[in-house]
């Protein structure tokens, strides 16, 4: 399954650090720019949202142009199974509005991995309890993807071997 222009646009920037101390790291600065959230000025608002409001901006599709997470809950169509790339949206008990929103990059029998910013203050892949899932979501401009989980090894970093 080929991955989504906003994934690859995403994969591109694993690493991206924010700056220690009260500078801003400029590339975290314009995700909020793409975003079309410009007056945040900082690395340290926290920018998942931004992130893949950002990848989304770029590849031509609106995101929701907010930087809370949850606001991707309605966005777009629903998907009942993820598709690599599709917008995965998390709880973040005992919040009830907070949340986490990144891209699905495959999954354990219990947990999913998630390509989003703002994962340890860096884009990055990182792990996280399927049951935080909300929902999976998918840009109404773009065909419906054929949706299949990514099945990963215990570790979370590989495909399965029968998988490949």
């Amino acid at each position: 399954m080929a991955a989504p222009s906003w994934y690859n646009r995403a994969l591109g920037y694993v690493g991206t650090k924010e700056t220690p101390g009260s500078a801003s790291n400029p590339v975290i600065v314009d995700f909020w720019k793409l975003a079309k959230l410009a007056g945040i000025k900082d690395d340290s608002t926290p920018w998942c949202a931004g992130f893949v409001n950002a990848m989304l901006e770029r590849s031509l599709i609106r995101g929701t142009r907010s930087a809370a997470a949850r606001s991707f809950e309605r966005w777009g169509t629903g998907l009942h199974e993820p598709a690599l790339g599709c917008i995965v949206v998390l709880s973040r008990p005992p919040s009830s509005w907070q949340g986490h929103v990144g891209f699905y990059a495959g999954e354990t029998e219990t947990q999913v991995r998630i390509l989003g910013g703002n994962q340890g203050d860096s884009v990055s892949f990182a792990l996280f309890n399927k049951s935080r899932v909300l929902g999976y979501r998918w840009p109404i401009e773009v065909d419906l993807p054929r949706t299949g989980k990514i099945i990963l090894n215990s570790t979370g970093t590989e495909p399965e071997p029968s998988d490949r």
